[in-house]
């Protein structure tokens, strides 16, 4: 629950007792899911691409709050930099994937955010994490299921040791390939086995032996 006190202190600044640093203002009030307050200092001419004094940027504090109605105020600003990347590397649309944030994985990419990206894409972050039908919908708009991490790893692999338990074999039937391996010479299948997943990892070391892998 949002605190009282930071209420109190986000009005002071809306009044004037701040305004050195309006910016402040932004991402707390991101932080806040205040998203008429991000509305009405977007539309101040306060820049939602710079960061506050602590470093933080509005969008990807949005993004880990779980602030739906600040998110909202974000995306509907023009100016509003959907393909930065945060100190890890990652972008809006790979945030919203890892948390299976459908309804905001679909607000980004009709913002202009590409679900094809080098190296890590949205959709091995989608099969890190709870999913929701994230992966799936990403593979409509033409995400590369069969997609190489910068160490070769692919979304079936992430999937196998990280995501839900079904989301293996939803994406087997969209058309994963069971038999890459990464860097390590790491499969699909060993990646269950690391997560002790072993009935998975039967049904995967299955499938490649059927295959010839």
């Amino acid at each position: 629950m949002k605190s009282k006190w930071a209420l109190l202190a986000l009005g002071l600044s809306f009044t004037g007792a701040c305004w050195a640093a309006p910016i402040d203002d932004l991402v707390l009030a991101a932080e806040l899911d205040d998203g008429y307050n991000v509305s009405k200092l977007l539309q101040r001419g306060v820049d939602p691409n710079k960061p506050d004094a602590r470093g933080r940027y509005a969008l990807g504090v949005a993004l880990r709050e779980e602030s739906d109605k600040a998110l909202d105020s974000l995306l509907a600003h023009p100016q509003l930099d959907i393909l930065a990347v945060n100190s890890n590397g990652e972008t809006a649309l790979m945030l919203a994937a890892i948390k299976g944030k459908l309804s905001w994985v679909q607000k980004i990419v009709k913002k202009g955010a590409p679900v094809n990206t080098a190296g890590w894409t949205p959709l091995h972050y989608a099969c890190s994490g709870p999913d929701n039908g994230v992966a799936a919908w990403l593979l409509t708009q033409g995400a590369d299921i069969n997609a190489r991490s910068p160490n070769g790893s692919t979304p079936l692999m992430m999937a196998a040791r990280y995501g839900a338990l079904d989301l293996p074999a939803q994406l087997l039937r969209a058309g994963a390939d069971v038999n890459l391996r990464n860097e390590q010479g790491l499969s699909a299948a060993d990646f269950a086995d690391k997560a002790g997943r072993d009935e998975l990892q039967a049904k995967l070391l299955k499938l490649m032996a059927k295959s010839g892998g």
